[in-house]
C-alpha cells in the first residue's frame, strides 16, 4: 500500500494535520494524482543536487502533462482547469530554483511519515496532550466569537455615527434657516415653536453624542480585554506549539486563524478611529456647553492608537524559523557560509500594506551573547513583505539567500574563546521594519528563536541537542545565557521528544518498551520514571558508564544508521532496536529455534546486530549474536540481503542460514522479502569466452561458531566469492580449511 493510501485512511484529526502543509507550493491534487510516482523518487537527494532536482522537476511536469491528456479524454472540465493552473504555477515558481520544490516535496513526505507514525502510537505523551487539550480549543472558539462580535459592534456604531451626522445636518439646516430670518419674523409664534423643536433636537444630539461615545468606549474596552487576555494567550500558545514542532513535535497550526483575528481587530480599531475623526468634524461644526466630544474623544483616540501600536507589534512573527535547506529536520542550527531560509508574517493583512513594508535582518543586534564569536549576515538581508509569494495570500516575506559569516576576531584573541562549547552558544537573528499607515508610524521588531552557529557539519549533532534541550525546557524566546545554568528536564517529556526525533527523521516513533530501554540507559533501572529529572550533562556531556561516548552521540549515530541504511525495515516496524541483551534473551528463550530479532549495539556507535535462539542436543537453549554491522559494512551489502544470505559454519557442518523467523514468529522472507535487492544468484559456470567470460561474484556473510574457548579468527565477514567457486570449495576442502581461509568471527557479546 502506498504511503498516500495509508494517509487517506487516517482519522480526521490526523487528516487535518496533513491538510495544513499542502498548499500552492505543492498542491494536494498533484500529490493525489501522482502518488506512486512521487514516492518512487529520491526528493531528499535532489534537495541537495541541482542537476538531479532539475531533472525531477522536468519529469514532474511531464507527469502532469500526461494527467492532463488523460482527464481531457474524460472531459473533466474542473480537473482540466485545475491541472492547467497548477502546471503553470509549478513552471513559473520553480523553473529558476528546482531544488526548492525538491525540499518542499521531501518535507511533505517526511511529515506524512511522521503523522502516520503518530497515528500508530496508542498513547500521547504529556507534551502532546498539553498542546491539544480542550481548554485551548475552547479558548480559540471564544476568541473567534468575540472578535466577530466586536466587528459587528463597530459596524453598528458606524450606523449610529451616520444617524448622528444626519441629525446634526438637519439641525444645522433648520438653525441656519431661522438665523437667516428678519428680526421681526423671529418673534412669531411659529418661530418660537420651531426654536423649541430645535432645543429638543439639540438635546437629542447631546444624548446621541454621549451614546455614540459610550458605544465606542465599550468597543475599545472589549478589544483591550481581548488583546490583554485571550488573544495574547493564543499567540503565546502558537509560539510554544512552534517551538515543539521545531524539535519534531506535532505540526503547529492556527496561524491563519490568528491572522483573521488580528486583521479583524485592526480593521475594527481603524473603523473606530474613523468614527472619532467624524466626531471631530461634527465638533467643528457644532459645539455647546457640556458637549461630551471635546472631553472624551482625545482619551478614546489615545487608547485606540495605543491598542493599534500593540496589535501591530504583536502581529510581527517569525512564521518559519531559520533553517538550512540541506538539513530541514534540524532547524535553528546554522553553518557559516551556508544559506538558510526564514519566513516572517504580519498577522494584520491589509491591502494598503502590500509591498510597503521593508524588513531588515540582522544577527545578535543589541544582544549580549555568551560567545566571543561575532557574525554578520551576507546576502539579501532587506526585502519587502507582500501577498503574492504565499500560497494563502498572507502578508509575508521569506529570506532565502542569507548566509552567516564569522567576523575576524581582534588580534590576540580567538573567536571561539568563551565559557561554553561552540554548540552551547546561542545567537539571535532579529528583524525590524516600520509601518506607516493612516498617519501612524509604528516601528516593529521581532527575533527568531535562539540559533546555534557551527563551522563544521561534525558539530551538527551536538548543536541539535542544544536546540532540543532549549526548546523543551523553556518558553523564553530570547534567553541566550540559557546554558550558563541549563535546567533539568522531566524524563517523561524528554522521552517523548526523543520519540519525535525518530518519527520526524526516520518515519517511525518509539513505542513504550523502546522508550523504557532508553530510560534505563539514562537513569538505570527504576520502578517509575515519571517524576525523574535528567540533567543536561547526563544527556549530552557525560560518557555512558564504561563507554567512550555520551548518550546523545550514541542515539544520533543510530538515527544516522537508520536513515542511510535500514530505513524501509525501520518504517515497517521490523527493527526492535532498543532492547537490552537481558531482555533480548527473555524474549527469545521460549521461541522456535531460528527465531531472531534485530537490535542496536550498545557498545558500538551506529551498529546493528541480530541475535537468534538455538537448541543444543541436550535440549539447552543457547543464543548467538553476530558482530554489529556498522555503516561501512552496510554500504557494501544491504542489510536485508545480509539477513537473506547469512551463513554459519558450526564444527564440521555444512554452512546454513540459522535465521528462520523474525520475532515473534514472522517467516524471514515474508518480513524482508520485498526489501531484498535481488534474488539469490544461482550457481554459475565459468564461460568459455576468455576475457569477458567472468564468473559473477557475490558477497557472502559467513560466521564461524567455535565449540572451544579459542578466540575466533578475525578477517572481514563480507567475502567476495562466486557461488560456483564456493560450491567447488565445499566439494574439495574440509570445513576447517574453508574456515581458516574465509570465515569471519562471531561475537557473543556486542
Amino acid at each position: 500500500m502506498s504511503q498516500w493510501s495509508q494517509v487517506q485512511q487516517l482519522e480526521i484529526k490526523f487528516l487535518e494535520q496533513v491538510d495544513q502543509f499542502y498548499d500552492d507550493n505543492f498542491p494536494m491534487e498533484i500529490r493525489h494524482l501522482l502518488a506512486q510516482w512521487i514516492e518512487s523518487q529520491d526528493w531528499e537527494a535532489a534537495s541537495n543536487n541541482e542537476a538531479m532536482a532539475t531533472i525531477l522537476l522536468q519529469n514532474l511536469l511531464i507527469q502532469v502533462d500526461e494527467q492532463l491528456d488523460r482527464v481531457s479524454q474524460e472531459k473533466n472540465l474542473l480537473l482540466i482547469h485545475n491541472l492547467k493552473r497548477i502546471r503553470k504555477l509549478l513552471q513559473g515558481k520553480y523553473h529558476g530554483n528546482p531544488m526548492h520544490i525538491a525540499v518542499i516535496i521531501s518535507n511533505c513526505l517526511r511529515e506524512e511519515r511522521r503523522i502516520l507514525a503518530a497515528a500508530s502510537m496508542p498513547v500521547q505523551g504529556p507534551l502532546e496532550k498539553s498542546l491539544q487539550n480542550s481548554v485551548v480549543s475552547e479558548r480559540q472558539r471564544n476568541v473567534e466569537h468575540k472578535v466577530s462580535a466586536i466587528k459587528n459592534s463597530a459596524q453598528m456604531t458606524d450606523q449610529d455615527v451616520k444617524y448622528l451626522e444626519d441629525l446634526q445636518e438637519e439641525f444645522d439646516f433648520r438653525y441656519k434657516t431661522i438665523q437667516s430670518l428678519e428680526q421681526s419674523d423671529k418673534n412669531s409664534a411659529l418661530i418660537k415653536q420651531e426654536m423649541l423643536a430645535l432645543q429638543a433636537m439639540l438635546n437629542t444630539l447631546d444624548y446621541k453624542r454621549k451614546e455614540v461615545l459610550s458605544k465606542i468606549g465599550r468597543v475599545i474596552h472589549e478589544i483591550d480585554m481581548l488583546m490583554s487576555n485571550m488573544l495574547t494567550e493564543e499567540l503565546l500558545d502558537w509560539k510554544r506549539r512552534q517551538q515543539i514542532a521545531c524539535i519534531g513535535g506535532p505540526l503547529h497550526g492556527g496561524l491563519d486563524q490568528l491572522q483573521n483575528c488580528f486583521t479583524l481587530l485592526a480593521e475594527s480599531l481603524f473603523q473606530v478611529r474613523r468614527q472619532l475623526e467624524k466626531l471631530d468634524e461634527l465638533l467643528t461644526r457644532l459645539t455647546y456647553d457640556g458637549d461630551p466630544i471635546p472631553v472624551q474623544r482625545p482619551q478614546l483616540l489615545e487608547k485606540v492608537n495605543f491598542l493599534l501600536y500593540n496589535l501591530f507589534r504583536n502581529s510581527f512573527v517569525v512564521e518559519r524559523q531559520p533553517c538550512m535547506p540541506t538539513h530541514p529536520q534540524r532547524p535553528m542550527v546554522l553553518k557559516t557560509l551556508i544559506q538558510f531560509t526564514v519566513k516572517l508574517r504580519l498577522l494584520i493583512k491589509l491591502p494598503e500594506l502590500n509591498y510597503q513594508i521593508r524588513v531588515k535582518a540582522t544577527i545578535d543586534k543589541n544582544v549580549s551573547t555568551v560567545s566571543n564569536r561575532r557574525f554578520v549576515l551576507c546576502g539579501t538581508h532587506v526585502k519587502a513583505m507582500n501577498m503574492d509569494e504565499s500560497a494563502n495570500g498572507s502578508l509575508s516575506v521569506e529570506f532565502r539567500h542569507l548566509q552567516p559569516k564569522e567576523m575576524k576576531s581582534s588580534a590576540g584573541s580567538k573567536g571561539n574563546e568563551g565559557p561554553h562549547m561552540v554548540t552551547e552558544e546561542l545567537h539571535s537573528i532579529s528583524f525590524e521594519t516600520q509601518v506607516c499607515l493612516y498617519g501612524l508610524t509604528i516601528n516593529l521588531e521581532t527575533s527568531s528563536l535562539p540559533v546555534v552557529m557551527i563551522s563544521n557539519v561534525s558539530q551538527l549533532p551536538n548543536a541539535w541537542a542544544s536546540i532540543i534541550w532549549y526548546n523543551l525546557s523553556t518558553n523564553d524566546p530570547q534567553n541566550l545565557s540559557f546554558f550558563n545554568n541549563p535546567p533539568a528536564a522531566t524524563l517523561s517529556q524528554l522521552l517523548e521528544v526523543l520519540s519525535w526525533q525518530f518519527s520526524s527523521y526516520v518515519g517511525r516513533g518509539l513505542n513504550s518498551e523502546q522508550l523504557n530501554m532508553l530510560a534505563e540507559k539514562l537513569m538505570g533501572q527504576q520502578v517509575s520514571y515519571n517524576d525523574y529529572q535528567l540533567s543536561w550533562a547526563k544527556f549530552c556531556k557525560e560518557h555512558l558508564p564504561g563507554k567512550s561516548f555520551t548518550f546523545w552521540v550514541w542515539l544520533e549515530a543510530i538515527l544516522d544508521l537508520i536513515k542511510k541504511h535500514i530505513l524501509p525495515l525501520w518504517i515497517d516496524g521490523y527493527v526492535m532496536g532498543f532492547v537490552s541483551k537481558e531482555k533480548e534473551r527473555i524474549l527469545l528463550k521460549d521461541k522456535t529455534p531460528g527465531t531472531f530479532l534485530l537490535r542496536f549495539s550498545e557498545s558500538n556507535l551506529g551498529g546493528i546486530t541480530f541475535t537468534w535462539v538455538d537448541q543444543l542436543e541436550n535440549g539447552d537453549v543457547t543464543f548467538h549474536s553476530v558482530e554489529p554491522y556498522n555503516k561501512g559494512r552496510l554500504s557494501a551489502l544491504p542489510f536485508a540481503d545480509i539477513l537473506r544470505d547469512y551463513k554459519v559454519i558450526m564444527a564440521d557442518n555444512v554452512p546454513e542460514n540459522p535465521l528462520k523467523y523474525l520475532y515473534p514468529d514472522i517467516p524471514k522472507d515474508k518480513a524482508f522479502g520485498k526489501h531484498y535487492s535481488c534474488q539469490p544468484n544461482e550457481v554459475s559456470k565459468p564461460s568459455d569466452g576468455g576475457g569477458k567470460g567472468y564468473v559473477p561474484s557475490v558477497f557472502i556473510p559467513v560466521s564461524k561458531i567455535l565449540n572451544d574457548s579459542t578466540d575466533p579468527h578475525s578477517p572481514s565477514d563480507l567475502l567476495p566469492m562466486s557461488p560456483s567457486v564456493y560450491a567447488v570449495l565445499r566439494e574439495h576442502l574440509s570445513p576447517t580449511v574453508i574456515e581458516t581461509a574465509v570465515c569471519c568471527k562471531l561475537f557473543h557479546s556486542c
